[in-house]
């Protein structure tokens, strides 16, 4: 049986480049970790199943009415639950697993939101005709304001927009710093590295899932022109650097390097 066609909608129209979106940037490097192969396309977040990006066609049998799946885990998991990939957690442990969790949440549930005040409060002229290019200018206001208006809403309900910028920066470095902490134990393990030297974060000779998440935020915060604080804080870490740039090296080959 041939294995199913795979698309991967990510929201922007480049291609061979990572974009500023973390979780796009997580699921493709959960598609190449995983030996997938897959294409590309532009899409739009109310297009998606859940009305956001990324999200995965996957047309199996030459099947003109493709599954479309919606939100990087549960992609991630469903290709696992089908046997198109193999699980990254299979050889941790229970506490390891757990970890691993808790690691993803860390950047998911707080850096995330961290990075999207930097984004939309402090850098706001520099994120909207990113994000609404394909749109006339006269059109983008409009919209970048709705969609500011929006945001902001959400940053204060979800209790980062009630903290100082100061403090913001506080806890994004130190997020980043137990991260580079993480990895410098994990690349001096005996036993850890793969080809082209590659450490991953649990110090295995092979990712986990909090990897995909680890690499989407580097990935996504040294190419965001609208994040100049996460890319000096991310950049003032060689370990985490090191990280990023072997990975890049080993599965993105084809891609366009931060520079």
């Amino acid at each position: 049986m041939a294995r199913p066609s795979l698309t991967l909608y990510r929201g922007f129209p480049s291609s061979a480049a990572y974009i500023w979106s973390p979780f796009v940037n997580k699921l493709e490097t959960r598609l190449r970790f995983g030996g997938l192969t897959y294409k590309t396309e532009q899409g739009a977040p109310p297009k998606g199943p859940r009305g956001k990006i990324p999200y995965l066609a996957i047309s199996k049998d030459g099947s003109s009415d493709p599954e479309t799946v919606s939100d990087s885990t549960l992609i991630s998991q469903k290709l696992v639950a089908d046997g198109l990939a193999e699980d990254l957690n299979a050889k941790l442990t229970a506490p390891e697993k757990a970890q691993d969790l808790a690691l993803r949440a860390l950047l998911e549930d707080k850096l995330y939101f961290y990075q999207n005040y930097e984004r939309w409060e402090q850098n706001y002229y520099t994120m909207r005709p990113k994000l609404f290019a394909a749109l006339p200018y006269p059109v983008q206001v409009l919209v970048g304001q709705l969609a500011y208006r929006k945001m902001a809403a959400t940053l204060y309900g979800q209790g980062t927009g009630r903290y100082t910028p100061e403090e913001l920066t506080k806890f994004k470095t130190e997020i980043w710093e137990n991260v580079n902490a993480l990895l410098t134990a994990s690349s001096r393990k005996r036993g850890s590295g793969g080809p082209d030297g590659l450490f991953f974060v649990f110090g295995g000779t092979g990712p986990t899932e909090a990897d995909t998440t680890i690499y989407g935020f580097i990935a996504a915060g040294l190419v965001c022109a609208a994040a100049p604080e996460t890319q000096k804080i991310v950049r003032s870490f060689p370990t985490i650097m090191d990280y990023a740039d072997k990975i890049h090296k080993h599965y993105f080959p084809d891609y366009e390097h931060w520079e």
